[in-house]
């Protein structure tokens, strides 16, 4: 590997780590890179995964605060990412990429949908709380049951293809949460690092003579760097700011897996 590889290796990491905090799609920098550099996709995938978790850590590290009061819902959802990843984590090395690969856009179209309409969703279901004379921020047992199930899917997809979980899981949030979106998206990161763990733990154990261990502490040092970015200038924008860098970010994704 050059001097000029290991550079954009580390630069994509950089990138991918901001992107993955803000709103997570940053495998979709990283893996294209690897693959671009002439590594196999399911190295790409492998070491892609083991070095963003380092980025995960200071993304949710500097989304703490957000965190707080939050733990009532997490406590359920947190197993359920840690079960789906074990299960995706389980496809990726039994199942060929193609198989997920090729749902990833419709699961895309539909998690950016439910992003835009997210609003509307908790405005519709503030006014049925209201009329029904419970707090707005209560959370029915039904709207539990959605959320785990939700998670654990989207757990199960991020385990075996990470591009774009973070959306998907910010989608399953806003469409049954009563929150602000900042709150979501720390959320969002404590699970997909919880999901991103569990993938690289399982590559390590199962698969560990396939994973570029260059590329992959290239990836940590540059994702570990990019998720202090993302968090400092993240927890600065409105919620509408962040919701349109959500979609924008999501359509690009969207175009780089059609297009590739």
């Amino acid at each position: 590997m050059s001097v000029f590889e290991m550079f954009l290796i580390a630069l994509a990491g950089v990138g991918a780590g901001a992107i993955n905090t803000l709103v997570g799609s940053g495998t979709l920098i990283t893996f294209p890179t690897l693959v671009t550099l002439g590594f196999p996709p399911v190295t790409a995938t492998m070491s892609n995964a083991v070095g963003l978790v380092a980025g995960g850590v200071s993304g949710t590290w500097g989304y703490r605060r957000e965190l707080r009061g939050q733990w009532s819902r997490l406590k359920w959802q947190l197993p359920a990412s840690f079960v789906g990843a074990i299960g995706g984590a389980w496809l990726l090395l039994h199942l060929p990429e193609t198989v997920f690969a090729t749902v990833v856009p419709v699961l895309l179209i539909l998690a950016l949908a439910l992003v835009i309409v997210g609003p509307r969703i908790q405005a519709w279901a503030r006014q049925r709380a209201e009329a029904q004379g419970r707090s707005v921020n209560e959370v029915s047992a039904a709207r539990m049951t959605a959320l785990v199930a939700g998670t654990f899917a989207v757990g199960v997809y991020g385990g075996y293809f990470t591009a774009a979980q973070g959306i998907l899981l910010i989608a399953v949030m806003g469409a049954l949460l009563p929150d602000d979106v900042q709150r979501m998206n720390a959320a969002k990161n404590l699970l997909s690092l919880v999901v991103n763990i569990v993938a690289a733990v399982a590559y390590i154990l199962v698969a560990f003579d396939r994973i570029s261990w260059a590329a992959a502490g290239l990836i940590a040092v540059g994702s570990l760097i990019g998720g202090f970015i993302g968090a400092h200038y993240g927890r600065r924008l409105s919620p509408n700011a962040l919701r349109a860098v959500i979609v924008v970010v999501g359509l690009i994704g969207l175009y780089r897996l059609l297009t590739v």
